[in-house]
């Protein structure tokens, strides 16, 4: 069967009323330049129809190729996840020739499929966006890991795990999506319409692998991937691309020559980390877990982030204590907040700080190397705000917060410095 082009469905869902029969009564929304919104992929177009009724919105997938068994397969899958009550899963409902589309095919109607539609964005732009937030990372390694443990206590499979096919909801929970590849027991027996994406999937496996075990490796892999960014975050950008995490489908072929591999060993005094590994070095060997019960990806849930205040009051500075050096810290060493005139050369800040206050150091024209613990977590508006003489710094990973002008003025700071910086948090803090 020929399918029309995406322009050719994108005329059609401007006529949603005319053109959709039993979804008739769903109006497309529309993006800012007043067009449907939309988004495609290898095989299909989505596009968000609401229900002006009851302000339901959906995602309606059209598709863009054939695929052999699709409606059959479809109807499996919905008849196993309608009593499925789980944030993890949407429910789906295939419609045989429900959309009108004058295109250049033979037929005219065609077949899609309509699901809830999921706000959020998906994992692979949540972890591009904060992956130098320790703690947001140790939360969706968590999530994912609950996630994870649920799946491998089902009866199905989804087929296709990938950062790309997971939604970050806005609350920070995860929802599966694109199921075109699911395994549900009434597919028993048959091949899989899908191997996986090569950078998440075992490299042995074939279409015959169809069976609720699929996802297995993925799952181990991503977990681990994870879990190494939220302990390390700059491994993304050493062995990371855009669309994949730690590891590529090279990697897999041979994990004892993988260079990522050789980096994750620097994080086995982690526990969680460790077992993680043993998981994902087993669904290596054995293409599955079924070895080892789903409660291995049982993590602890991080603790609640700590919200430090980067504003210096009076107050605090009249109850504060001072170093040998004469610089001001709170009562409990926890937030620096101010520095003495006489302040010049190298200065290392005392480990345990947790924040750095605005304006901090500002106008410390002599000083010239600061060290940062790895202990702070946010630096304070302007906090080093015409430091002209600063020539040395470092940011360790566990810093998540720099403020507006922290660094404004601060010419001597070696270019290199300068980009770390601009690249991690952005040229506001200039």
């Amino acid at each position: 069967m020929q399918y029309p082009l995406i322009s050719e469905y994108l005329a059609a869902i401007r006529d949603a009323d005319d053109n959709l029969d039993k979804l008739s009564h769903l109006v497309p929304v529309l993006d800012k330049y007043g067009e449907p919104y939309r988004s495609s992929g290898a095989f299909a177009v989505v596009f968000k129809m609401k229900d002006e009724q009851t302000g339901k919105c959906y995602a309606l997938k059209c598709f863009t190729e054939e695929q052999e068994g699709r409606a059959e397969a479809y109807r499996q899958i919905a008849e196993e996840l309608e009593f499925v009550d789980s944030p993890y899963i949407t429910s789906v409902k295939y419609l045989e020739k429900e959309i009108f589309v004058d295109s250049n095919c033979e037929d005219e109607e065609f077949p899609v499929l309509l699901m809830d539609w999921i706000e959020g964005e998906t994992m692979e732009t949540y972890v591009a966006a904060n992956y130098t937030d320790t703690h947001a990372m140790s939360m969706l390694c968590y999530r994912f890991c609950k996630m994870a443990a649920w799946l491998r206590s089902q009866s199905f499979a989804h087929g296709d795990i990938k950062p790309d096919n997971i939604m970050v909801r806005p609350d920070g929970t995860l929802t599966l999506v694109d199921y075109d590849g699911m395994f549900v027991p009434a597919m028993k027996g048959q091949k899989s319409p899908t191997i996986g994406t090569k950078d998440f999937s075992h490299p042995l496996r074939t279409i015959d692998d169809f069976n609720e075990t699929i996802d297995d490796f993925a799952l181990a892999s991503i977990a681990l991937s994870l879990k190494a960014i939220s302990l390390n975050p700059s491994l993304l950008q050493t062995y990371g691309a855009s669309d994949r995490l730690l590891f590529s489908a090279a990697d897999y072929l041979n994990l004892s020559k993988s260079k990522t591999m050789t980096a994750l060993q620097d994080l086995l005094a982690d526990e969680e980390a460790i077992t993680l590994m043993s998981m994902f070095l087993l669904a290596s060997a054995k293409k599955n877990l079924s070895m080892c019960s789903f409660r291995l990806f049982g993590l602890q849930k991080p603790k609640e982030e700590e919200v430090w205040n980067t504003e210096v009051t009076d107050e605090d500075l009249k109850n504060a204590v001072e170093d040998e050096f004469g610089v001001k810290y709170s009562k409990d060493w926890k937030r620096l907040l101010r520095k003495p005139k006489s302040l010049r050369g190298k200065y290392s800040i005392r480990k345990g700080v947790k924040v750095i206050g605005n304006g901090a150091f500002f106008w410390c024209e002599s000083l010239t190397s600061i060290n940062i613990p790895n202990s702070v977590t946010t630096i304070g508006n302007g906090a080093f705000s015409r430091c002209s003489s600063l020539i040395s710094i470092n940011i360790p990973n566990s810093v998540t917060t720099i403020g507006r002008g922290a660094f404004n003025e601060c010419y001597s700071l070696p270019f290199y410095i300068k980009s770390d910086i601009i690249k991690r948090f952005g040229k506001e803090v200039f």
